[in-house]
Protein backbone atom coordinates (compact mmCIF):
# COMPACT_ATOMS: atom_id res chain seq x y z
CA UNK A 1 0.00 0.00 0.00
CA UNK A 2 1.33 3.40 -0.99
CA UNK A 3 2.09 5.93 1.79
CA UNK A 4 1.58 9.63 1.12
CA UNK A 5 3.23 11.91 3.67
CA UNK A 6 1.56 15.28 4.29
CA UNK A 7 2.08 18.43 6.34
CA UNK A 8 -0.55 20.80 7.72
CA UNK A 9 0.09 24.23 9.20
CA UNK A 10 -2.02 25.78 11.92
CA UNK A 11 -0.78 29.36 11.63
CA UNK A 12 -1.92 31.46 14.56
CA UNK A 13 -1.60 35.03 15.74
CA UNK A 14 -2.59 36.66 18.99
CA UNK A 15 -2.81 35.13 22.44
CA UNK A 16 -5.46 33.63 24.72
CA UNK A 17 -9.03 34.59 23.81
CA UNK A 18 -7.71 36.81 20.99
CA UNK A 19 -5.90 33.94 19.23
CA UNK A 20 -6.79 33.54 15.55
CA UNK A 21 -6.14 30.83 12.96
CA UNK A 22 -5.36 31.41 9.29
CA UNK A 23 -7.86 29.60 7.04
CA UNK A 24 -8.73 29.79 3.37
CA UNK A 25 -11.32 28.81 0.80
CA UNK A 26 -10.80 28.40 -2.91
CA UNK A 27 -12.14 31.60 -4.47
CA UNK A 28 -13.72 29.84 -7.46
CA UNK A 29 -14.84 26.75 -5.48
CA UNK A 30 -15.89 27.85 -1.97
CA UNK A 31 -17.96 24.67 -1.69
CA UNK A 32 -14.68 22.77 -1.15
CA UNK A 33 -14.77 24.19 2.39
CA UNK A 34 -12.45 26.00 4.77
CA UNK A 35 -8.90 24.67 4.89
CA UNK A 36 -5.45 25.38 6.34
CA UNK A 37 -2.18 25.45 4.40
CA UNK A 38 -0.57 22.11 3.73
CA UNK A 39 0.20 19.46 1.20
CA UNK A 40 2.32 16.52 0.14
CA UNK A 41 5.95 16.08 1.12
CA UNK A 42 7.96 15.58 -2.07
CA UNK A 43 10.17 12.50 -2.41
CA UNK A 44 13.48 13.20 -0.68
CA UNK A 45 12.20 16.46 0.85
CA UNK A 46 12.72 17.11 4.54
CA UNK A 47 9.58 17.46 6.65
CA UNK A 48 10.27 21.04 7.75
CA UNK A 49 11.28 22.12 4.25
CA UNK A 50 7.93 20.81 2.98
CA UNK A 51 6.06 22.65 5.73
CA UNK A 52 7.58 26.04 4.92
CA UNK A 53 7.36 25.45 1.16
CA UNK A 54 3.63 24.64 1.34
CA UNK A 55 2.95 27.70 3.53
CA UNK A 56 4.71 30.03 1.11
CA UNK A 57 3.11 28.45 -1.98
CA UNK A 58 -0.41 28.66 -0.55
CA UNK A 59 -0.29 31.93 1.43
CA UNK A 60 2.68 33.99 0.28
CA UNK A 61 3.89 34.10 3.91
CA UNK A 62 7.67 33.81 4.24
CA UNK A 63 9.45 31.60 6.75
CA UNK A 64 10.91 34.86 8.15
CA UNK A 65 7.44 35.86 9.42
CA UNK A 66 6.83 32.58 11.27
CA UNK A 67 7.97 31.04 14.55
CA UNK A 68 7.55 27.30 14.97
CA UNK A 69 5.55 26.60 18.14
CA UNK A 70 5.70 22.83 17.79
CA UNK A 71 4.35 19.64 16.31
CA UNK A 72 0.78 19.05 17.46
CA UNK A 73 0.02 15.65 15.99
CA UNK A 74 1.05 12.88 13.66
CA UNK A 75 -1.54 10.42 12.49
CA UNK A 76 -2.21 7.93 9.75
CA UNK A 77 -5.52 7.49 8.03
CA UNK A 78 -6.93 5.40 5.22
CA UNK A 79 -9.40 7.05 2.83
CA UNK A 80 -12.17 4.61 1.94
CA UNK A 81 -12.01 5.27 -1.78
CA UNK A 82 -8.24 4.94 -2.33
CA UNK A 83 -5.65 2.21 -2.18
CA UNK A 84 -3.18 4.24 -0.14
CA UNK A 85 -2.68 5.55 3.34
CA UNK A 86 -1.79 9.05 4.46
CA UNK A 87 0.52 10.20 7.20
CA UNK A 88 -0.40 13.69 8.36
CA UNK A 89 2.05 15.84 10.36
CA UNK A 90 0.36 18.86 11.93
CA UNK A 91 2.36 21.84 13.18
CA UNK A 92 1.51 25.12 14.89
CA UNK A 93 3.36 28.23 13.79
CA UNK A 94 2.97 31.75 15.13
CA UNK A 95 2.70 34.55 12.58
CA UNK A 96 4.90 37.54 13.47
CA UNK A 97 4.34 39.61 10.33
CA UNK A 98 2.16 42.66 9.78
CA UNK A 99 -0.10 41.28 7.04
CA UNK A 100 -3.73 42.17 6.34
CA UNK A 101 -6.87 40.65 7.89
CA UNK A 102 -7.72 38.98 4.60
CA UNK A 103 -6.14 38.65 1.17
CA UNK A 104 -6.12 36.59 -2.00
CA UNK A 105 -3.14 34.54 -3.13
CA UNK A 106 -2.46 32.58 -6.31
CA UNK A 107 -0.90 29.22 -5.47
CA UNK A 108 2.66 28.82 -6.76
CA UNK A 109 4.82 25.71 -7.06
CA UNK A 110 4.66 22.65 -9.28
CA UNK A 111 1.66 20.85 -7.76
CA UNK A 112 -1.89 20.33 -8.99
CA UNK A 113 -3.07 23.40 -7.04
CA UNK A 114 -0.79 25.76 -8.99
CA UNK A 115 -2.76 28.76 -10.23
CA UNK A 116 -5.71 28.36 -7.87
CA UNK A 117 -6.83 31.56 -6.17
CA UNK A 118 -7.17 31.22 -2.41
CA UNK A 119 -9.14 33.66 -0.25
CA UNK A 120 -7.31 33.76 3.10
CA UNK A 121 -8.49 35.27 6.36
CA UNK A 122 -7.93 35.16 10.11
CA UNK A 123 -10.68 33.66 12.22
CA UNK A 124 -10.97 33.49 16.02
CA UNK A 125 -9.90 30.05 17.28
CA UNK A 126 -13.15 29.71 19.22
CA UNK A 127 -15.18 30.22 16.00
CA UNK A 128 -13.27 28.08 13.51
CA UNK A 129 -15.61 26.47 10.99
CA UNK A 130 -15.39 22.74 10.34
CA UNK A 131 -12.33 22.24 8.17
CA UNK A 132 -12.45 20.13 5.01
CA UNK A 133 -10.74 16.76 4.84
CA UNK A 134 -10.58 16.30 8.61
CA UNK A 135 -7.93 19.05 8.81
CA UNK A 136 -9.38 20.07 12.17
CA UNK A 137 -8.34 16.84 13.92
CA UNK A 138 -5.70 18.59 16.08
CA UNK A 139 -7.39 21.94 16.77
CA UNK A 140 -7.92 21.00 20.41
CA UNK A 141 -4.15 21.20 20.88
CA UNK A 142 -4.08 24.96 20.15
Amino acid sequence: MELRRKVLAYITRGEGPDQQLLVYTEKNHPESGAQVPGGTIDRGELLMDALYREIEEETGISKNDLVLVGKLAKNTFFPRHRDRKYERNIFQLKYTGKGPEEWEHIVTGRGKDRGKVLALHWTPVEHIPELAGRQDMALDAL
